[in-house]
């Protein structure tokens, strides 16, 4: 269950894996390109919005569990895992789905919990080292 409509004036208020940070995250369906915006604190992140249907797609195609793999843009992020798949350029947006130079990265912190709560996917909340798989569909 989720709370927020996903607005700006009604934001997604999430938590991340391990439980240990809040916060929000919204559409932003008017800006070039849309996107969806994460604000962490006095931190915003956005990435592309079309980054929900195309995680929760590629997380389907593995059919089994993926580590998140969370990590700041300047540092690389492991193989195989959420973090690689978000700046590969084999994904549909071709690299980066993070938007704001410098802050491109933890897409794999932010963006499976947002996804558990739209039921699209089921995620570990261990202390650290959390994976990811996608709901059965059906």
């Amino acid at each position: 269950m989720v709370n927020g409509t996903g607005t700006k004036d009604d934001p997604w208020q999430l938590t991340t894996a391990p439980g240990t940070s809040q916060y929000s995250m919204y559409r932003d369906e008017q800006s070039d390109p849309p996107a969806l915006v994460c604000q962490v604190g006095s931190t915003t992140l956005k990435y592309h919005l079309s980054a929900i249907d195309d995680l929760a797609a590629w997380l389907r195609e593995q059919s089994d569990w993926v580590p998140l793999g969370a990590a700041d843009e300047q540092k690389t992020a492991a193989a195989g895992s959420v973090e690689a798949w978000g700046r590969s350029e084999n994904n549909p947006v071709g690299g980066w789905y993070g938007l704001r130079k410098g802050y491109r990265g933890r897409f794999g912190m932010y963006l499976p919990p947002l996804l558990e709560a739209l039921g699209l996917v089921e995620l570990t909340h261990d202390a650290r080292n959390n994976s990811v798989r996608a709901l059965p569909q059906g």
